[in-house]
């Protein structure tokens, strides 16, 4: 069974190749920690490492970005640098961190901006409010 979290993923995954990304690896994990998507922005030479935050309404934490805080980034970035040290072909990419923000509700309460990327997952109505890049600087 699917969780909110991956719904909310699988959006944003499915948005970035509407948008002709590839993607290189969904749940990425490493000892230290997960990457949600590791993928290429078209006709760059750049590698994004994206943490994807689904959350419904009167959230706590700013729609999670709240929840990318010090620790979090650090941990992030370890893996991102682990991830390059694995997969060495991509340490001259200019790599960088961005956050995608998504927001579900009942199926019954529809968004008001139908412009935006969304789908419908059994009673709930997923949409990307936002989507960051470059999000926080990091050190490779």
């Amino acid at each position: 069974m699917k969780t909110v979290g991956e719904i909310g993923e699988n959006l944003v995954q499915q948005w970035l190749v509407s948008k002709n990304w590839k993607i290189l690896k969904h749940r990425w994990r490493s000892r230290f920690g997960e990457i949600d998507l590791i993928a290429l922005p078209e006709s760059s030479h750049s590698l994004a490492f994206i943490e994807v935050k689904t959350r419904s309404s009167n959230n706590w934490d700013a729609d999670g970005l709240l929840a990318i805080n010090h620790q979090k980034q650090l941990k992030l970035t370890q893996t991102a640098n682990y991830f390059i040290a694995k997969h060495p072909k991509y340490s001259d990419f200019n790599c960088r961190f961005d956050v995608a923000l998504v927001h579900y509700k009942s199926k019954k309460d529809q968004f008001t901006d139908l412009k935006k990327f969304s789908l419908i997952w059994q009673n709930y109505h997923f949409q990307i409010q936002d989507y960051l890049e470059n999000a926080f600087e990091a050190e490779f």
